[in-house]
């Protein structure tokens, strides 16, 4: 959690960036570097496997609000949990200034590989111990923290993946995905637009025609659909 006030002579629109459970900042080092020359951006750390979402959403964003006191836009580029955080904390607060948010992978009607793994004794005390916290509460019943948040009032634009480089993950869902979220569980009432892209939930953050859909989002509110 290195944020740092913008900075002057910058641009006047800040990205900050929220990776997924298990990563670090490292894992959103090429989004930033590709947003850099359009955008100020703050590539949020923060501790995914400590706390539950509720903390885990203000610890984050305001560390990373602080960084972008004088932007005119803030908008946010979350990986999988990284969504959640945002969808938590704009639950619970306003933000003037708020952009468009992109988001890749988001389990925004849970996982069931969260499911899977608390049928037994053994495998969810692996599955808390691996996950923490914020990882029980990505679960697809209807009182899991990401079905509570209900639909999204922000432009929000989902990347969805729908290739796999995990055949054993891929076996617990029951449809088509990235190897940890579904398509179907990417979607969330009152999002902008949605596109699936064949990219896997591991590295989707790298993949260049994920970034560039990234960019065309945060400059219009849409993806492009068709070449």
């Amino acid at each position: 959690m290195d944020a740092q006030r913008l900075p002057t002579n910058v641009p006047s629109e800040s990205v900050i960036l929220l990776h997924g459970l298990g990563r670090t900042r490292f894992a959103m080092r090429k989004i930033a570097a590709e947003l850099s020359n359009e955008f100020h951006v703050v590539n949020q750390g923060y501790p995914s496997r400590s706390h539950p979402i509720e903390t885990l959403a203000d610890l984050a964003i305001e560390s990373a609000l602080a960084a972008c006191a004088d932007a005119s836009r803030v908008h946010f580029v979350t990986h999988s949990l990284g969504g959640i955080l945002v969808r938590q904390y704009l639950s619970r607060h306003a933000l003037p200034q708020l952009g468009h948010v992109v988001m890749l992978g988001p389990p925004n009607q849970g996982s069931e590989i969260v499911e899977a793994f608390r049928r037994t004794p053994i495998l969810t005390q692996f599955f808390d111990l691996l996950n923490g916290p914020a990882g029980r509460q990505l679960g697809t019943s209807s009182d899991s923290r990401p079905r509570s948040l209900g639909a999204v009032d922000f432009s929000l634009g989902v990347i969805a993946g729908n290739r796999s480089v995990d055949p054993v993950l891929s076996r617990l869902l029951p449809s088509q995905s990235d190897g940890k979220v579904t398509v179907e569980s990417s979607r969330v009432d009152g999002m902008q637009d949605h596109i699936v892209l064949p990219v896997d939930h591991t590295f989707m953050m790298r993949d260049p025609r994920v970034i560039k859909q990234i960019q065309t989002f945060l400059r219009q509110g849409r993806f492009k659909h068709h070449d």
